[in-house]
């Protein structure tokens, strides 16, 4: 008996993710995959892991590592972060710090914090798939947020209006975003910021791969520069999601959300209702792990990617038609490659991967699935000799298309 007749109906929203169906592609060892936007497990701190595990499991430490803990968080480890946060220009304390199960669980429980059904959420256009998947169960509706958009504020609360909700927050990824590899300005962000507090709304600054910078000069961040406006974090509209899945290891699922005090005790009601906690040995092994390696294992992820990276783009350079253009990061894990009008980003990963290449079609990232001309790869997880066989051959896939 199909109890699907009983189902709610945000339920219709929630679609399988296109990623998570191309990573099983991993699995196939002749595919030269640029699907995915997973780091490489060879450069997992598996030493630091194991050595934290070990300590975490002792006779005079399992007893917390293996009991139940806080909803707010390992308070280390919340430590670590605060003094992490403050290099990067945003002074706070623990009590700004809920740790999550991954930055993914943050934006799920700030959908469910933020919006109601038909209320407006600026996105990205294109923007990352994931936090699509976790608004859609809310039933929101998308808008373009965009800092070249010349609609005055007015206009855009009105559209939110006219549709039947407020707009609640702008939801962006200023470094290296996921999916196009670019990066915002200073000026950029200041824009973004400005627009968010005429509309009264608060901004989501998904910060996962601010980290892994390869080439050029940082901008701040979001959260810093309105901290520095206004002096007080807990005056501010920002929140800022973290996350050690692309530095340290995604399969622990432990990231973090830095906001005013008031947001933070509205999530952790939310999470006391979803999980009572993030895995507290997790936690205690993070900590540790990031206590001791974190700089010099970043310093290693930046050397690896972006060699990985300048090779992609060389590669791009060297075999891509005319006609086909891409975005050109600094950091990241992705490339965002725009065909010619009228391609279609699905059709050709039919014949790409005959080829025995893969990447993600672009249409899934966008709200309103257009712009089926688009793909993303990643360069995270190939060496250079495969990502220019790759390249070449996707390049012959394209070329062939296009004649």
């Amino acid at each position: 008996m199909s109890l699907n007749h009983l189902f709610a109906n945000r339920t219709s929203r929630m679609t399988a993710s296109e990623i998570r169906e191309l990573l099983k592609l991993l699995d196939q060892p002749d595919i030269i995959s640029f699907a995915g936007g997973i780091p490489d497990p060879a450069y997992f701190p598996r030493e630091a892991f194991s050595e934290a595990m070990t300590t975490a499991l002792s006779e005079q430490a399992a007893g917390v590592a293996l009991q139940y803990s806080t909803s707010e968080g390992y308070t280390p480890l919340r430590d670590w972060i605060a003094a992490h946060m403050a290099t990067l220009g945003v002074p706070c304390t623990r009590d700004n710090i809920l740790i999550t199960a991954g930055s993914q669980q943050a934006l799920d429980y700030l959908g469910k914090l933020f919006l109601d059904r038909n209320d407006t959420a600026l996105v990205g256009w294109p923007t990352y798939l994931g936090a699509l998947g976790a608004f859609n169960a809310y039933e929101p509706r998308y808008d373009r947020l965009d800092p070249a958009d010349n609609r005055a504020p007015d206009q855009i609360a009105a559209e939110a209006e006219n549709a039947g909700g407020d707009v609640k927050f702008a939801y962006l990824s200023p470094d290296f975003a996921n999916p196009t590899g670019i990066t915002l300005t200073e000026a950029e962000r200041r824009t973004i910021l400005d627009r968010a507090e005429a509309l009264e709304c608060a901004v989501i600054e998904d910060a996962a791969y601010q980290s892994l910078r390869y080439t050029g000069e940082a901008s701040p961040a979001i959260l810093a520069l309105e901290v520095a406006q206004k002096g007080d974090i807990d005056a501010c509209r920002t929140i800022y999601l973290g996350s050690f899945s692309k530095t340290l290891a995604p399969g622990l699922r432990v990231g973090w959300v830095v906001a005013a005090k008031p947001v933070i005790a509205q999530l952790v009601l939310t999470k006391q209702a979803a999980d009572l906690q993030t895995a507290t040995i997790n936690q205690i092994a993070v900590a540790q792990v990031a206590a001791s390696v974190f700089d010099s294992h970043v310093e290693t992820l930046r050397e690896v990617y972006g060699t990985r990276m300048r090779a992609m783009l060389d590669a791009l350079a060297a075999h891509m038609p005319e006609g086909v253009q891409w975005s050109k990061p600094e950091g990241g894990m992705f490339v965002w490659v725009t065909l010619p009008e009228g391609m279609d980003g699905k059709a050709l990963l039919e014949k790409a991967l005959l080829a025995n290449v893969a990447f993600v079609p672009g249409g899934a990232f966008y709200a309103d699935g257009s712009n089926a001309n688009t793909l993303r790869l990643n360069f995270s997880m190939s060496s250079a000799a495969k990502i220019v066989e790759g390249i070449t051959r996707l390049s012959a896939v394209i070329a062939k298309e296009m004649a």
